[in-house]
């Protein structure tokens, strides 16, 4: 929905992006304080309801990828 601007369940294009409000809801904690944190924009389908959670920044990204992720889990 991001970058088609369709929503993949029910095609339609009334998509509405949803930027940061405040709140914890809406941040991945990357560190001790909410300066640190990175925050989460969601894409919300306005026919069926269906969202979706991205992280916008090459930054943010680089920042949770350092801190939660990079190994393979088994």
């Amino acid at each position: 929905m991001k970058n088609s601007h369709m929503c993949p369940k029910c095609n339609s294009q009334d998509i509405v992006r949803l930027d940061y409000f405040g709140g914890w809801g809406n941040q991945v904690p990357t560190g001790l304080t909410m300066l640190s944190n990175v925050q989460i924009t969601r894409h919300l389908c306005g026919s069926c309801g269906y969202i979706e959670e991205w992280i916008d920044s090459a930054r943010g990204i680089k920042k949770l990828v350092n801190k939660y992720g990079g190994k393979k889990r088994t």
